[in-house]
């Protein structure tokens, strides 16, 4: 990631969003499988990838529990 993971790109911004709104879907009485499928999609891009690492590294996310 170039840019400061602090300022993101409107794409990427749209891409969270898109994470929150395929998250509450999932969640909702009606969910359905292609919103896990869409989730994964997005966990997987490489702008999201490279956003997670850079917040991830300056110590803004949680850790993992194993």
């Amino acid at each position: 990631m170039k840019t400061d993971p602090l300022a993101p790109s409107a794409a990427l911004l749209i891409k969270l969003g898109s994470v929150i709104v395929h998250q509450e879907e999932l969640m909702s009485p009606h969910g359905h499988e292609f919103d896990k499928y869409a989730l994964e999609a997005v966990r997987n891009d490489p702008d999201v990838v490279a956003w997670l690492n850079a917040m991830t590294k300056q110590g803004f996310l949680p850790v993992k529990r194993n």
